[in-house]
């Protein structure tokens, strides 16, 4: 996972309301379960027509925001059912950040073991950085700090439980993380289990 530490790009924005996982990544694509490659499925409905041609009015198509890696979304973004393609294809789509003044509770979990940031940010705060983002304008995160900066210097602070600003900031997974804070434990108990019970790795051995 690519460590997450400071995050300078244009902000993209998104305002509606209760985007939810169906719509960034519909469910006849369910069948799709590889991490990577899923980026061209993000928003599909929303980002092609009928024959799959771009919708130019689709706000990462217009010239403004394409390439931009935050998105400043409306409230309850990635409600819905609990798919984690939702998160692989935004990160594949190129976004590292989401700002919204909330998330589906699922969604926000499986975006901090993806690599993506989603930050809840409310009321006159999220306002001024959606206008930013509607301006076009440039956003700095930064996950040491805390913090997203706007172009006039202002500095809006955010919070993240620590365990899962440490895990960003070092590019862990869950896997790696547990590997980090037990893996000496870990093989400990597998030498130790080896040699009260060897008949449970006999298989291993014959492999």
């Amino acid at each position: 996972m690519t460590p997450f530490t400071r995050l300078q790009s244009v902000a993209a924005p998104m305002p509606d309301a209760d985007i939810d996982t169906d719509i960034i990544f519909p469910g006849r694509f369910l069948v799709l379960t590889q991490k990577a490659g899923l980026g061209p499925y993000a928003f599909y409905e929303k980002r092609f027509d009928e024959q799959g041609r771009e919708r130019p009015d689709f706000v990462l198509h217009r010239p403004r925001w394409r390439g931009a890696a935050i998105l400043v979304a409306g409230p309850n973004f990635g409600c819905g059912s609990s798919r984690e393609q939702a998160p692989w294809a935004l990160a594949d789509l190129g976004l590292r950040c989401i700002i919204a003044p909330g998330f589906g509770e699922i969604f926000h979990a499986n975006c901090l073991h993806n690599g993506l940031l989603p930050i809840r940010l409310a009321g006159a705060e999220h306002a001024r950085v959606l206008a930013a983002a509607e301006a076009g304008e440039v956003l700095t995160v930064d996950l040491t700090a805390c913090t997203v900066t706007l172009p006039d210097g202002g500095a809006v602070a955010f919070s993240i439980p620590e365990r899962s600003r440490q895990s960003l900031l070092q590019g862990l997974d869950e896997i790696a993380r547990i590997q980090q804070d037990a893996g000496a434990r870990i093989a400990e108990f597998e030498v130790q289990q080896r040699l009260r019970q060897p008949w449970l790795y006999a298989d291993a051995a014959a492999d």
